[in-house]
């Protein structure tokens, strides 16, 4: 047999194809022996048996037999298997690989086609913002918010402290004192 003929698909499914008839000869074999000797073991009966003693012997010799025949069918799959895996793990993954990488691809330039869309669009908004007049006198700066105070008395004077705390600093006056200039 040359092995370099089983990394191909036809070699292996040539010996595959072998293998598993084999196999499955051999079982139906290991089937037909085990009836056979099953039936032959009940009628011959040995000196000393008690009621059922021909009939377990017989069981027990058989059983043997039917295990044989279960691992060659079990084999014969198993040759099955090994020409579906290669198939699927080395004959087909380049294929795969390729459409893979094809829809990787695909989900790339889509998601970077929405990227695109959202950026157009939102230099479209600041654009349109940037041109459309303002209803403001001229020379006015505008604010985004009303100017805010700050309080010279803490809002949080109000509430206790919690146990062993003391009363935080409350506004930025506590660090400067009024009437120092420096």
């Amino acid at each position: 047999m040359d092995i370099n003929a089983l990394f191909t698909d036809e070699g292996l499914r040539n010996f595959t194809a072998t293998v598993r008839d084999q196999h499955v000869r051999d079982a139906q074999q290991y089937g037909q022996i085990a009836d056979i000797v099953r039936r032959r073991l009940e009628q011959t009966p040995i000196d000393g048996d008690r009621w059922m003693a021909k009939r377990l012997r017989a069981w027990k010799v058989a059983r043997q037999l039917k295990a044989m025949q279960k691992a060659s069918g079990e084999a014969a799959s198993k040759a099955e298997a090994l020409y579906a895996t290669y198939v699927n793990e080395v004959l087909e993954l380049p294929q795969r690989r390729a459409v893979a990488e094809a829809k990787k691809l695909e989900r790339k330039n889509g998601r970077q086609a929405a990227v695109g869309a959202a950026v157009a669009g939102s230099l479209n908004r600041t654009v349109t913002a940037l041109n459309t007049p303002q209803e403001q006198p001229a020379g006015t700066v505008p604010q985004a918010r009303p100017a805010e105070f700050v309080a010279p008395e803490s809002p949080f004077g109000q509430w206790p402290m919690a146990a062993g705390g003391e009363r935080p600093t409350s506004t930025i006056n506590d660090y400067f004192t009024k009437g120092e200039q420096g």
